[in-house]
């Protein structure tokens, strides 16, 4: 088995320097999206298609009553068990031998099933047209550079950070070091915590929070839909055995419309956008 490879994001550290979007734009030539003020320093209320990391600003009042500017950087989790990878019916949403969560272009159809059932908000659809003026959509969100990645460099957003706030590396030392910079917080930050949330077989994205999950706009305890597993995990595989794939694909879509597509009467249940 590839060694897993995560993301560390220490929000601590982090300055707000916006330098992890910028780096993201240039590598992946993701185009400029002129925003109206928000009301406070945060550039873009969420990722978009074309936005795949948000550096989010949030005043909190902490325990002690005091004022915190606190800082994420915001993006694609690559969850292990991953909601979008298991409501796609056309199994267009992969994970890469690092264990990262990719969409292939030249499958995605646009439905949006994964949209609705992210978690955590990231993946998104962007509108094209093609020679003759029709309409389509894909889905798009951080790849975590898997490009550089294949050529032995870390993604674009953690070689840009000069606070030290976001590293790459094995995923059990990278966890080792997120608990110990969590003990090391507690005095400052009484509510420190890793988030690597294990409803979701946990994230290759890990971070270092200075206060609760919700606090930041997280959830907190983000869940992959129990129909999702069912069928992605169970009645898939065991129907193309029984009645072979092209069969399997309209049942997929069948299923997919039935139950993963939420904004015309799909089933909630315990996944994507629940903010517990």
């Amino acid at each position: 088995m590839a060694t897993e490879y995560v993301k560390y994001v220490d929000v601590t550290k982090c300055d707000g320097c916006r330098a992890c979007m910028v780096a993201c734009k240039n590598w992946n030539d993701l185009p400029a999206e002129p925003q109206d003020f928000l009301g406070t320093m945060q550039s873009h209320a969420n990722v978009t298609a074309d936005t795949w990391n948000v550096l989010t600003f949030v005043e909190h009042e902490n325990s002690k009553g005091n004022l915190d500017y606190l800082f994420r950087h915001s993006s694609c989790f690559h969850c292990t068990d991953a909601a979008c990878e298991k409501v796609c019916p056309e199994n267009a949403i992969s994970y890469t031998d690092k264990g990262m969560v990719v969409v292939d272009q030249d499958t995605c159809v646009g439905c949006g099933y994964c949209v609705q059932n992210c978690p955590f908000d990231v993946i998104q659809l962007k509108n094209y047209k093609d020679e003759n003026g029709k309409e389509y959509r894909k889905a798009h969100k951080c790849t975590m550079c898997t490009d550089r990645l294949d050529e032995g460099l870390q993604p674009a957003c953690v070689t840009t950070c000069h606070t030290g706030a976001m590293e790459f590396g094995e995923k059990d030392d990278i966890i080792r070091k997120a608990e110990k910079r969590v003990n090391e917080i507690k005095e400052r930050y009484p509510n420190a915590m890793v988030y690597n949330p294990q409803g979701v077989g946990g994230t290759h994205t890990i971070y270092v929070l200075a206060e609760k999950p919700s606090v930041y706009g997280l959830p907190e305890n983000p869940k992959v839909p129990t129909s999702a597993v069912l069928w992605k995990d169970y009645a898939q595989p065991i129907g193309k055995a029984m009645v072979g794939g092209v069969a399997m694909a309209l049942a997929g879509a069948f299923v997919a419309n039935k139950f993963f597509d939420k904004k015309n009467g799909g089933h909630e249940e315990d996944g994507g956008g629940n903010r517990e």
